[in-house]
């Protein structure tokens, strides 16, 4: 059975209040996303049919998530490697805070900046690879898709050990080899680890790491 926006909406409606002004935006979204994927092919073509689930609640699900550590703190978000959006996008239009989109690929910058034009979401752009970001106070940090978590580590570190009060976290998607990256990261970093179960993949899952040092 394919997951509709409808059902996107009943979950958001259920799991955080989100408004009708709110869900409309992300049906715009869901709309411009399958607009410009017949030119741009911003996702893979074998999500298309099921976008809602595969994209939209995968990314959504991790607001309740955040809300339930950092309660109704706007949060400023790192998002690496961001693709067409998901999960920072997604997020800075739920309200959870400011989104830092992160990505080198010049049409999915274009693409994002046309969605966070017309849904209002709280997003800057950056048309870059991480590596020539310069470094600013986060409070966590996302990915999708992108890296392996060791990877993912390493470009974050001038994030992870910038100047503030706290080290920020890390809230990652990942997918059936989620263990076998931690075993790797760990390695050569330390860190508190949590899982989540994914609602949109029963083989993912979404994991926080809190307290990360590099050994």
């Amino acid at each position: 059975m394919v997951y509709s926006f409808d059902d996107l909406a009943d979950d958001l409606m259920r799991d955080l209040d989100v408004s009708r002004e709110t869900l409309d935006k992300l049906q715009i979204y869901g709309e411009l996303l399958i607009k410009w994927q017949k030119a741009k092919n911003l996702v893979s073509n074998a999500t298309l049919d099921d976008i809602w689930c595969r994209h939209f609640l995968d990314s959504a699900q991790l607001a309740p998530l955040l809300r339930g550590v950092f309660g109704e703190k706007q949060l400023t978000m790192l998002d690496i490697g961001s693709g067409a959006g998901f999960p920072g996008l997604v997020l800075g239009a739920l309200g959870v805070g400011t989104a830092h989109m992160v990505e080198s690929n010049g049409r999915k910058c274009i693409f994002m900046r046309q969605v966070s034009r017309e849904t209002s979401a709280n997003a800057q752009i950056h048309n870059v690879r991480i590596e020539e970001v310069e470094p600013f106070e986060v409070n966590i940090i996302t990915s999708r898709a992108c890296a392996r978590i060791a990877q993912l580590l390493d470009w974050a570190t001038p994030f992870l050990t910038y100047g503030g009060s706290q080290t920020p976290e890390m809230w990652l998607l990942k997918g059936e080899t989620a263990e076998e990256e931690l075993t790797e990261a760990q390695a050569c970093w330390s860190m508190t680890v949590s899982r989540f179960d994914s609602q949109s993949d029963s083989s993912g899952v979404i994991l926080r790491l809190c307290d990360i040092k590099k050994k």
